[in-house]
């Protein structure tokens, strides 16, 4: 059978990703953007993109009707939780309502296709330190209205699946870095060692607490995990999905800096550090491994240098 999938959040980093994966693995892919430069996407076989604002309803189940999946991808969202403090409404509207919405639409479906859903491992909020690696069972205690936003997701998802028989996998994703993010700490080392390369910026990065230590995922083991978990996930479960090791950020940092062969002062920046930092972020995937056989792939300095060569083609 013809597997046929609709991404939503097309145009995010982990999105941009899964579709041209998908697109390799021979599905057909609808990828679905909210605004976006549409003349920026790829141009590949059986590849189509659609413009489609989740907080539609109507616009939603055309595009449902009209694409009729095997499988979507439910990753459109508002993901900023700093974003989410000062926009609230917008981030329910995104994350919330528009997640309804889709599964509204899924419910009058004649065969509703498997849903893999974004969920966030800020839906935890605080862990204690007793607690980690964090599992699947531990309690929803979210910090932000983002987390919030996710842990409503995880509950519709499931419900859906109990009530209508929605055949819904969630995934809580941890920290995910590679090509093409911006705004983590991983981005930002490599682009300012780029930016020094070539003479962008004096040879002197800016950085914030070092200390912590976090579960970096390379997106292409995250992506390979949703594939995994359309596939092979099971109905109604929510997994896990991280690193299977943390790294404290300084160390991460050293690395950085040797793979791009730059020579640069590190400077602590008042601007950069936060409030409060959770001294370690990690979860346990010891249940998706099981369900459906994923592990990761890349290595950490894997996804160091294939970040520097996107930067160094980009800037």
């Amino acid at each position: 059978m013809t597997k046929t999938a609709l991404v939503t959040g097309a145009e995010g980093f982990i999105g941009s990703h899964l579709v041209k994966f998908l697109q390799s693995q021979g599905w057909t892919v609808i990828g679905a953007y909210r605004l976006h430069e549409s003349d920026s996407f790829p141009k590949l076989p059986n590849l189509k993109f659609v413009q489609c604002d989740l907080r539609n309803g109507q616009r939603l189940a055309q595009v449902m009707n009209q694409c009729e999946p095997t499988h979507i991808f439910h990753l459109g969202a508002q993901s900023l939780p700093t974003v989410s403090w000062a926009d609230p409404v917008f981030t329910f509207e995104s994350n919330i309502m528009g997640s309804l919405y889709l599964l509204e639409a899924l419910r009058h479906m004649k065969r509703p296709p498997v849903v893999v859903s974004a969920c966030s491992s800020a839906e935890y909020g605080n862990v204690p330190a007793s607690a980690i690696p964090v599992t699947e069972e531990q309690p929803l205690r979210p910090l932000h209205p983002y987390g919030i936003s996710k842990v409503c997701l995880d509950l519709l998802a499931r419900e859906y699946f109990v009530d209508h028989r929605i055949p819904a996998v969630n995934l809580r994703l941890f920290n995910t870095t590679g090509p093409g993010k911006t705004s983590d700490a991983p981005s930002d080392f490599v682009r300012q060692l780029v930016r020094i390369k070539k003479g962008l910026q004096p040879p002197v990065m800016k950085v914030g607490n070092l200390k912590p230590r976090r579960a970096f995922l390379d997106v292409r083991d995250t992506v390979r995990g949703f594939y995994l978990a359309a596939l092979k996930g099971r109905r109604g479960e929510v997994y896990n999905l991280c690193a299977t090791s943390t790294v404290q950020i300084g160390e991460l940092l050293r690395t950085a800096i040797r793979l791009s062969g730059v020579k640069t002062e590190v400077r602590p920046s008042a601007g950069l550090m936060r409030p409060s930092d959770e001294k370690i972020i990690f979860g346990s995937t010891e249940k998706f491994r099981k369900h459906t056989g994923w592990k990761p792939k890349v290595s950490l300095e894997q996804t160091l240098s294939s970040m520097l060569e996107y930067w160094e083609r980009t800037l």
